[in-house]
C-alpha cells in the first residue's frame, strides 16, 4: 500500500483507539484513582515497547536522560490531568479540551515573539485562530457543565497546555536523533514511576476481573494508538494527519452518547467545530512558519 494511502488509515485507527482508551479510562475511574490508572497505563506501555524493541533487536540506551526526564514530567502531568478530566466530564468534552494542544502551541509562538521583541512579525491570522479556539472552549463548557465539574474542565484545559509543552520536548528529542520508540518507552517508564508515587499517597484499590481488564486495555489501546500515530506522521502529510486526528472527538462524542448517555447540545457541538477548525488552522500556519513542526504531540 502506498504511504499516501497508508497514513490516513493509520491515523483513523489511532484516533479510534485513543477514543476507545478514553472509554476505558472513564469506566476505570469509577474503580480506581487517576494515579493508579496512570501507573498501569505506563506499566503496560513500557512492557509492550520493551518487548517490541527486544524482538526487533534494538536497544533502549540513551545519551539524553535529562531530556527524557523533563519530557516525562510534563507528559505525565498532562496525562494525569487528562485522565482526571475524563472521569469528571462528558467524554467528548474531556477529549476536546486535550485536543486544544495545537491552539496552545500557537499561543506559545505568539508569546515567544512578543518576549523577543518581534511582536510586529506575529501573524494576525494566528491571533484570530487562538481567539477562535477559546471561543470554542467557552461554547463547549458553558452550556453543559455543573459547578462540580469545573475542576475537571480546568484540568482538561491544563492537560492540553501541558501536552503542547510535551510536544516541544518530543521535537527536541527528535532533533538530537532519539528514535520514536525510545521516546515512548522512557515516557511510559516515567508514567509508571510517577503514577505509582501518586497512587501510594491514597493507596491501591483491590482488583476485580473487570477492573483489571480495563486497566490493561487502557495501556494496550494507548500504546498501540501512539505507535500508529507516530508511524502515520513519519510517512504521511502533516495537515492530513492532523485533520484525521480530530476524528477522535467524533468517536468520543459517539461513545459518550451511546455508552454514557451524555447530553447533546447544539451550542457544545458548535464549540467543538470551532476548536477543530482553529486547531487545523493553527497546525497549517505553524507548519508554514516552522517546517519541522509536523510531528504529533504526545501526552
Amino acid at each position: 500500500m502506498k504511504p499516501q494511502l497508508q497514513a490516513p488509515l493509520l491515523m483513523m485507527g489511532s484516533s479510534f483507539l485513543f477514543a476507545a482508551m478514553g472509554v476505558c479510562v472513564k469506566l476505570a475511574s469509577a474503580r480506581y484513582g487517576a494515579g493508579e490508572i496512570v501507573f498501569y497505563r505506563g506499566l503496560v506501555g513500557a512492557l509492550f515497547i520493551g518487548a517490541l524493541v527486544f524482538w526487533r533487536g534494538g536497544h533502549l540506551g540513551t545519551r539524553y536522560p535529562t531530556m527524557h526526564l523533563g519530557r516525562s514530567i510534563v507528559g505525565v502531568g498532562a496525562m494525569a490531568l487528562w485522565f482526571y478530566a475524563i472521569g469528571q466530564l462528558p467524554l467528548a468534552t474531556a477529549i476536546t479540551l486535550n485536543y486544544m494542544s495545537s491552539i496552545w502551541m500557537a499561543l506559545f509562538l505568539i508569546g515567544g515573539a512578543v518576549l523577543v521583541g518581534a511582536s510586529d512579525r506575529v501573524d494576525m491570522r494566528l491571533v484570530v485562530t487562538v481567539l477562535t479556539g477559546f471561543v470554542g472552549v467557552a461554547l463547549v463548557l458553558r452550556p453543559s457543565l455543573t459547578q462540580e465539574q469545573w475542576p475537571g474542565a480546568l484540568a482538561g484545559l491544563c492537560s492540553g497546555m501541558m501536552s503542547a509543552m510535551a510536544y516541544l520536548q518530543v521535537t527536541a528529542l527528535g532533533r538530537v536523533g532519539e528514535p520514536e520508540y525510545r521516546v515512548v518507552f522512557y515516557f511510559s517508564l516515567g508514567t509508571t514511576v510517577v503514577g505509582a508515587a501518586v497512587a501510594l499517597t491514597s493507596g491501591f484499590h483491590p482488583h476485580t476481573p473487570v477492573g483489571l481488564g480495563l486497566l490493561v486495555a487502557t495501556g494496550v489501546l494507548a500504546t498501540t494508538a501512539q505507535i500508529l500515530m507516530t508511524r502515520a506522521y513519519a510517512i504521511g502529510r502533516a495537515l492530513s494527519n492532523a485533520s484525521l486526528q480530530y476524528l477522535g472527538i467524533a468517536w468520543s462524542f459517539l461513545f459518550g452518547v451511546m455508552i454514557f448517555g451524555d447530553a447533546v447540545t447544539l451550542v457544545a457541538l458548535a464549540g467543538m467545530v470551532l476548536i477543530v477548525t482553529a486547531g487545523l488552522t493553527a497546525t497549517l500556519l505553524r507548519n508554514r512558519a516552522v517546517p519541522d513542526a509536523a510531528n504529533p504531540s504526545e501526552s
